[in-house]
Order: C-alpha cells, then structure tokens, then sequence
C-alpha cells in the first residue's frame, strides 16, 4: 500500500487470533476462517496483528489465511514489539519483521508499527534501513504520546522518512489522545489516527451487563466487571441510539470513532461481527447523538487505561 492509496473505513484486529489469554478461551483456525471469509467478502480487507498476539500464534492463523488469497486482495498492518526483541542480533527490528513475514506469507507489510515506546527512539533508527528497502509502505507509531511521535517524525525526517499512521486506545471512555493534541497533530501532518479498542474489548458492544458479565478467567473480565454497574447507564443510551437507527448497539461506537475522523480497528472472532463492522461504516450519527454519548461518557470518570499504556498528555 502507497501513500496514495485509500485505507478501508474500519480494520480488522487479530489481537484474539493470539489466544494469549486477554480475552478467554481459544480459537482455533476451523473457527476463524469463516470470519476471514466473510470480511473478504464485506470488502473489509485491512488485517492488524503483531508478532505479540500469541508469540506468533495470530500471525500464524492469519497468514494460512492469506496464502489462499491473492496479495493485491488485502492490506497487512504489523508491529514491532520491542519487549518481544532478540537482542541478541544486530537489528532486532529487521530480524521480528522478517519472522513476522515468514509466518504472515509476505515479504511486504502495507503499515508496519513500532508497538509501544519502549526503548524509544532507539527502535525507531533501527526501522529507517527496513523502511529504505521499501518493504514498509507506512511507517507507524502505536502507544505513543505527542512529545514520542514528535521525537520519531524528527528522526525519520532526515532521513527522508515520515510517520503516516498513529494507533492508539481511544474510545468514548478514553479520549486521551483527542484531549492530549494527538488527533489534531495527525489532522495537521496528514496521519491516520487508528483507533483500538473503541469497543473496550466488548464492554461497550451492549452484549454485557451486570446480568450477563464476561465470563470470569480472562483479563478483560477482571478490569471491566467491576465497571458494569457504570457502564450499563452509557450502554442504555447506546442502544437507544442504535434502536434509532435500526443498527446492533456495537455499531455506535464504531460510528462515533469514524465521525471522530479516525479509523476504528475492531477485533473479531464471529461472523456477525464482521456483519456489524461492515454497517457501522456506513451508520451516520448526528451532532446531537455524538454529543449525548460523550456528555454521558465523561460523566462516568472510569479509569480504562490498561497495564500496557498510559495516559496520553
């Protein structure tokens, strides 16, 4: 993928491919590749992994995947995770990137990420001699705050490199970036913010409440389920509004994220997910609906930064 050509309105997270436990139970491949199937199909062709998600295991499925498809058919965003280095070679980065090529079926990633700033900038000089041999069509930046990228966007630009995606949580419950000037330094320097976790991993998807928690003995359960008797005033206005427009009460944040002028990644597992992902990219939200969400968001104060990120500010 080139600088000039257009992304799809919403990505497809591999994250829960990776069984590492964040999200309870395994997948296998027979479960998974009717969801591949069916997003191939909605169009919704732009795959987020890591190497991370699984040590390998999610970039393994998605890659068996792949290899019945043509390459022009589908977009593949990886990362670079540095608590996941071999340091012991010479270029950690090239030596994951190759790894992750091996197992994806390609030796070309469309956006490539530095996952988190661990390490930083450290990570990003040994990115500029991969990224020259034009096997990166983007170069990305996930988990940084504003003084990180600004940091990078110097590095990379005397090399005559640029930053053209950021990725980041942000969600009705986490609008650090947007309050930090991260959204508007992406406007500005014309970079894709992407958004994860806009469902907050299924608490804002309306299948939860304090009736029917996350099934207990994956991590999410234990952050959200104390959250549920908050959460479930935010998701009575969500379903509301997706009631309003006859839509699954899961495509409202997504809606919200895109009318925020981001580009929502959204993990799936089932077919009705990808279903749900492919209608909430067409779903518009008025101005008043936008803001009813967000006054009633603030309102709640839940703190849902995870053990991996921080605060953007």
């Amino acid at each position: 993928m080139t600088e000039n050509e257009k992304m799809p309105k919403i990505a497809l997270g591999a994250w829960a491919w990776g069984n590492d436990g964040t999200f309870g139970g395994t997948l296998t491949p027979e479960q998974l590749r009717p969801v591949f199937d069916a997003a191939m199909q909605a169009g919704l062709n732009l795959w987020d992994t890591a190497y991370a998600y699984g040590m390998g295991t999610s970039e393994k499925v998605l890659g068996e995947f792949l290899r019945t498809v043509p390459r022009e058919s589908y977009l593949i965003s990886d990362k670079f995770t540095p608590q996941c280095a071999d340091l012991a070679v010479d270029n950690a980065v090239v030596a994951m990137y190759e790894t992750s090529s091996t197992l994806l079926g390609t030796d070309y990633m469309d956006i490539y990420w530095i996952h988190n700033p661990v390490g930083a900038p450290e990570w990003v000089r040994k990115l500029i001699p991969l990224a020259k041999t034009g096997k990166i069509g983007r170069i990305g930046l996930s988990n940084h705050n504003l003084a990180e990228i600004k940091e990078a966007a110097e590095i990379l630009g005397k090399e005559g490199l640029r930053i053209s995606a950021i990725q980041n949580h942000y969600s009705l419950l986490n609008r650090s970036s947007e309050d930090s000037g991260i959204l508007d330094y992406c406007k500005e320097n014309d970079i894709t913010f992407f958004a994860y976790m806009v469902l907050e991993q299924g608490a804002l998807s309306g299948k939860y409440d304090t009736q029917h928690p996350f099934p207990e003995g994956s991590d999410r359960a234990a952050v959200y389920n104390p959250m549920l008797p908050e959460l479930e005033k935010l998701n009575v206005c969500l379903k509301e509004i997706a009631d309003r427009h006859s839509v699954a009460p899961a495509q409202v944040p997504v809606a919200w994220a895109i009318a925020k002028g981001t580009l929502p990644i959204i993990g799936v597992t089932k077919v009705y997910q990808v279903e749900d992902a492919a209608k909430a990219a067409a779903l518009e939200l008025t101005v008043d609906e936008i803001a009813a969400m967000e006054k009633l968001a603030a309102g709640l104060s839940l703190n849902v930064i995870r053990y991996w990120e921080k605060e953007m500010k």
